[in-house]
């Protein structure tokens, strides 16, 4: 690897390993064990950083209080949202300190502390909506974070989401807004069906979304043709102050919950890019990757391209 200079936060707790989701669910403590393990060699480069508990006011950044209310209630006694969205007593806390990892990256590079972070958090989020979990996701994460960087002053926020399935809950959090720009890639007629390329925001928000679409089997060719040629020119027309990753490693060749033929390498390379498309600080948050063992490598690679 080639010498480290950027000041890295890796942000992660033993609080998600107690989210459990039952013996046979793809999103399992597994997931985090994995690539705890497999980042291993990184250790002496990176800041290992703990998250916070944040309170009902931090998640009505994005959420409604009644849906803070269900989650919070559904997760007393250990309970389901849908078939997929399962929830256990430790995983309210475990949410919320999921979105804690966003608030103390944020504020870490505020201060100056570190330059780029990534949260390696359960559960996911960015299939949960202002008003519905779903798709493993309880509270939506990275939206929430992009509430936060701009009440620190981070105006405009860019998202981009390489998840092999749409964010739709992040989606819909901004598709009204110009001050949040949502770009995504994702499989074409994968979970949850939104995303279609001809969505591009409503009112002040139009143009401020931009969906691409890859088809079952599309490989590394297909993808770094998004992110080499379709991606900066929206960064480059919408001057970010911030860029904010959801990490999906599930576009991975491997991956038992899609159907992309994407290579580690493959997605070395998109890291890569996105971070040399601008300058200003990166935070990931982790969502899907259902391969355990190609998703440590996965984030490996991806934190070993944050370093440098």
């Amino acid at each position: 690897m080639k010498e480290t200079y950027k000041k890295v936060a890796y942000i992660t707790d033993e609080i998600y390993l107690q989210h459990d989701t039952g013996e046979m669910h793809p999103e399992s403590p597994q997931r985090l064990k994995a690539i705890n393990k497999a980042i291993e060699p990184l250790r002496g480069s990176l800041y290992f950083k703990s998250p916070l508990k944040v309170s009902p006011r931090v998640l009505e950044l994005v959420h409604t209080a009644e849906h803070i209310e269900k989650i919070e209630n559904t997760c007393l006694y250990g309970g389901s949202i849908d078939l997929d969205t399962i929830c256990s007593s430790a995983s309210y806390d475990a949410a919320c300190m999921a979105v804690g990892a966003g608030v103390i990256a944020l504020d870490g590079i505020k201060s100056g502390e570190f330059e780029r972070a990534f949260c390696a958090v359960r559960p996911p989020g960015h299939h949960a909506t202002p008003t519905q979990a779903m798709g493993f996701c309880l509270f939506n994460n990275i939206a929430i974070a992009a509430r936060y960087a701009q009440s620190i002053g981070y105006k405009n926020v860019m998202i981009i989401d390489f998840d092999v399935h749409h964010g739709n809950g992040t989606q819909d959090t901004f598709y009204e807004d110009r001050s949040v720009f949502y770009f995504s890639s994702h499989q074409s007629y994968a979970y949850p069906g939104t995303g279609a390329e001809k969505d591009r925001g409503r009112g002040e928000g139009e143009g401020y979304t931009a969906n691409f679409l890859m088809m079952p089997e599309s490989s590394d060719h297909e993808l770094l043709d998004i992110y080499e040629n379709d991606l900066p020119p929206f960064i480059e027309e919408f001057q970010p102050d911030i860029i904010l990753i959801s990490a999906g490693y599930d576009l991975h060749e491997s991956d038992p919950l899609a159907q992309l033929n994407i290579t580690t390498e493959g997605i070395r390379k998109i890291v890569r890019g996105i971070l040399d498309s601008v300058d200003v600080p990166f935070v990931f948050f982790l969502e899907g990757g259902y391969n355990v063992t190609a998703l440590g490598e996965n984030v490996k690679v991806t934190l070993e391209e944050m370093l440098i």
